[in-house]
């Protein structure tokens, strides 16, 4: 499936498990080659012989041995040494098949501040590989202790002037130090002897710490990935993209999945690259085979796996049953635009969002989009409303504009609007922490959606980390939570919840309403109104019937945001009532903390006033 003239590899320090489970998860996920991290292969029964074998069963090729470490600038003693490490190592890559060795930048207290030196070094290492057909790819690490920047490594390079000595890039290596990458375009593409790519994110740490515990897939983090490949593709590199990824989670994780997940990445950034290059970039980053998304229109429903309280809920918030299947197990219910169909299954607790109806003109090209990307397809449907799966367990259906599943309903009377309610503004859910960077990076890769600002805030249980994608348009939006750290279950919080905003053009009068007709909607205590007060100085009549109705408030340089929330659905899901004024665009996430607190507040006086059983 990929281009032959553009191999993806990855190496295997980014999976967990041992080598055969690595490779294996490799092949499945569709790379073409991978890179031999040296710890995997020492603690391998194997022999490279048969490593080369196996991998040659498995379609892929070995394109790099690393790393070799703490070779030049120094003392002649030392040097020796080196050289007899350096042949024994390239018995090795002799036997594994392979003819590149990635040689790192010294951090050895015996290296010195010498380039004359260190070439001199590097050029004799380069003669000794050139005899046996080898190249060296040297990089420089970003905590080096003397060659740290791509700019040193290329420097000293260039004074050892040998055909098989050559550069690495390592995207963390040069994107941890600096953004600015335009010194890459001087290089000669043949010169690049290796390209590694990860992402990260944005942190205040010691630059090795950073890279060995937190490095993240392309997409997944706060790098200009297509910027710096893009530079590295104007050079006219044409060598494997690489990914070196190393991460606590991924470690420990299903090699299958996290393959899985660095083959989808490696092809959005691809996507990425062509669409901000120049036509040189374009061609050679575009995959053929991986359709644009097709823009979307919004969401034609969100599906609810839920119970009978779901569908009393829904009446009190205004919503009107016009349809159910011939059964009597799925229901739609209907305001505005603003449709969520309820599928009777398991007990109160288990209310889940299910599925999503992603209105698109075009749900096949959207499918095949989301199946190159990997997703698991569930239904055809003919080709009219085709299903795949998120990460998450999510039914992703794409729809026409009209499509919300009409044929399997046997009622489709257009509802009255009684509180307001015109659409749905936006879906939140809590994923895991293991697979949090994975279900963003789909979302936003499957639908076509550009990545918001990370935003993190402090909650009652703990530190909320959310990221939220949405497409040009602001027609389909995702918010995505993680608990950073979740330890133990004394407090009786939410776990993992999940919400469906829904807009108003006027949300105190949408709360009025559906208080009148029962909604369950959570109440904010007084507090939150006083400080409101302090920070806003709202009108005072204004202030009052947000206070009356337990309206939440947030504005900034573009707009207001007014927002009020329903008691819980079951143990995790609950719905929000949105109004946006002006460019606001995000979701108020200063209230969340108010939000949360009031859930849990809400959920207490429940237990306590619940029957006893008898």
């Amino acid at each position: 499936m990929n281009d032959p003239e553009l191999r993806l590899d990855i190496a295997t320090v980014c999976l967990s498990g041992t080598l055969d489970d690595k490779l294996a998860a490799a092949a499945r996920a569709g790379f073409d080659g991978v890179e031999i991290f040296e710890n995997d292969l020492v603690v391998s029964p194997r022999r490279p012989r048969e490593i080369r074998a196996r991998c040659a069963d498995l379609g892929l090729s070995i394109d790099l041995y690393q790393p070799f470490r703490d070779f030049e600038a120094v003392p002649p003693e030392e040097f020796a040494a080196n050289l007899r490490r350096a042949e024994r190592k390239f018995d090795v890559l002799e036997q594994l098949g392979t003819d590149t060795v990635l040689v790192c930048s010294s951090v050895s207290p015996d290296a010195v501040d010498d380039d004359d030196l260190a070439a001199e070094q590097l050029h004799t290492l380069a003669s000794r590989a050139a005899e046996r057909g080898i190249r060296i790819a040297y990089e420089a690490l970003a905590w080096g202790r003397f060659v740290n920047t791509f700019e040193h490594s290329w420097r000293i390079v260039r004074l050892a002037d040998h055909p098989a000595l050559g550069l690495c890039l390592d995207s963390f290596h040069v994107l941890s130090r600096t953004d600015q990458i335009a010194g890459i375009r001087v290089i000669p593409g043949e010169k690049i002897f290796f390209l590694q790519l990860a992402d990260a994110p944005r942190l205040r740490m010691d630059v090795l710490q950073w890279s060995r515990h937190h490095r993240l897939f392309p997409g997944q983090g706060a790098f200009d990935l297509p910027g710096f490949l893009g530079a590295v593709a104007a050079t006219g590199y044409r060598g494997p993209l690489s990914l070196e990824v190393f991460n606590d989670v991924f470690r420990q994780s299903d090699p299958a999945g996290t393959a899985i997940d660095a083959m989808r990445s490696l092809l959005l950034l691809r996507e990425d690259t062509a669409a901000k290059g120049s036509s040189k970039t374009r061609d050679r980053m575009r995959v053929a085979d991986l359709p644009a998304a097709p823009l979307p229109a919004g969401y034609a429903f969100a599906e609810l796996d839920g119970t009978p309280e779901a569908a009393g809920m829904l009446a009190g918030m205004g919503f009107v049953h016009n349809g159910q299947t011939d059964s009597g197990q799925v229901q739609r219910w209907q305001q505005g635009d603003a449709r969520i169909v309820v599928r009777a299954a398991g007990a109160a607790d288990s209310v889940r969002i299910g599925a999503l109806g992603v209105a698109t003109p075009d749900p096949p090209v959207a499918a095949r989009r989301a199946k190159r990307l990997l997703a698991p397809v569930l239904s055809d449907r003919d080709d009219e409303e085709p299903v795949v799966a998120a990460p998450d367990g999510v039914a992703i259906v794409f729809c026409r504009q009209d499509g919300d599943r009409m044929a399997e309903f046997t009622s489709a009377a257009v509802p009255e609007n009684p509180c307001g309610i015109t659409g749905i503004d936006h879906i939140s859910m809590t994923e895991p922490f293991d697979d949090f960077d994975q279900i963003a990076l789909f979302y936003r890769a499957a639908l076509g959606l550009e990545p918001e600002p990370e935003t993190e805030f402090a909650a009652p249980f703990g530190l909320i980390r959310s990221r939220s994608a949405t497409d040009l348009d602001r027609r389909v939006r995702i918010a995505l939570n993680v608990v950073a750290l979740r330890r133990g279950g004394w407090a009786p919080a939410v776990p993992d919840p999940q919400h469906i905003a829904f807009t108003s053009d006027d949300a105190v009068a949408s709360a009025k309403a559906m208080s009148a007709l029962g909604a369950p909607l959570l109440g904010i205590p007084a507090n939150y109104y006083d400080d409101l007060d302090a920070r806003f100085a709202l009108p005072p009549e204004r202030l009052a019937g947000l206070r009356e109705h337990s309206v939440l408030y947030d504005r900034d340089e573009h707009g207001e945001y007014l927002h009020f929330y329903t008691h819980m659905l079951g143990s995790r899901v609950f719905f929000e009532v949105v109004q946006r004024v002006g460019g606001y665009a995000g979701y108020g996430v200063a209230n969340s903390p108010v939000r949360m607190a009031a859930h849990r507040q809400a959920r207490l006086v429940d237990r306590t006033t619940a029957p006893r059983p008898e």
